[in-house]
């Protein structure tokens, strides 16, 4: 049975969709995963959908969009060429995690969309209980999902969160990661914090890369999973076709050579 908080939360009454960004494997030029982004029905961003959300309310918006994001996920057949689906959660949406999941099982078997293709990310940009994280992290390892840091860098978990979990992936803030192939103080952070999750077994993406000089910095780096605009825009309704730099005749190697 689900707990009390949960059964005495408002619904949230704002219509949504999903918009689906790709995660890619530059490596073997495949889509790793693909994040569902909240966006307005009627197509509003995720900044007016967000505001909409309250402390009594905020149970239902995590609710909506785990299932919203299955339910479209799966009738995009997200995961049949071996993608997974990324789905941003709010902990202090979730009372307990056992309880709290029930919906998005449901919604999984109804659709026929595999659970262990499913990753739970979190935003580090919200202030939240430690403990009760980390309740919620080892409990949903316990039941086969996959977890994410997002914005690693910017919030209030970073590495003090990792020396008591290690989740599978870290999502490196985007403000690490621009300009990094003009700003040697960036390479150096972003080259030792993928030192760190390298050593500690945990895969790194680097999200908001917009420039083919951003790019080759990276992929300098040894980083393989990436994530921006340079690739695809997050899109609704459709699963985006990725653009590779190399295919689009960016000249990269000769943009870090005239760098």
């Amino acid at each position: 049975m689900a707990c009390h908080a949960c059964r005495n939360g408002a619904a949230f009454e704002v219509p949504i969709t999903m918009a689906f960004q790709p995660i890619v494997d530059v490596a073997t030029r495949t889509v790793f995963a693909q994040e569902a982004l909240v966006r307005g029905a009627d197509g509003a961003g995720a900044e007016a959908v967000l505001a909409q959300v309250s402390d009594t309310n905020r149970y239902g918006f995590d609710q909506l969009c785990r299932t919203t994001a299955i339910e479209q996920a799966a009738a995009l057949d997200l995961t049949a060429d071996g993608a997974s689906l990324s789905i941003n959660f709010l902990p202090n949406a979730v009372y307990e995690p056992r309880a709290c999941i029930r919906l998005t099982l449901d919604a999984a078997m109804r659709t026929g969309l595999p659970t262990r293709s499913i990753i739970f990310e979190f935003t580090e940009s919200e202030a939240i209980d430690t403990d009760h994280l980390l309740n919620i992290l080892r409990s949903y390892r316990a039941m086969g999902f996959r977890t994410a840091i997002d914005d690693f860098g910017a919030g209030y978990a970073g590495l003090g969160l990792l020396t008591r979990f290690q989740p599978d992936i870290v999502k490196l803030d985007m403000n690490l990661v621009r300009g990094i192939d003009t700003d040697p103080v960036r390479r150096i952070i972003v080259r030792n914090t993928l030192a760190t999750l390298t050593e500690l077994g945990i895969q790194p993406v680097c999200e908001g890369i917009e420039t083919p000089g951003e790019y080759v910095a990276l992929r300098d780096l040894g980083v393989t999973l990436m994530q921006g605009y340079l690739f695809a825009r997050p899109t609704v309704g459709r699963l985006a076709e990725v653009v590779w730099p190399e295919e689009a005749a960016i000249q990269v190697d000769g943009m870090r050579a005239a760098g």
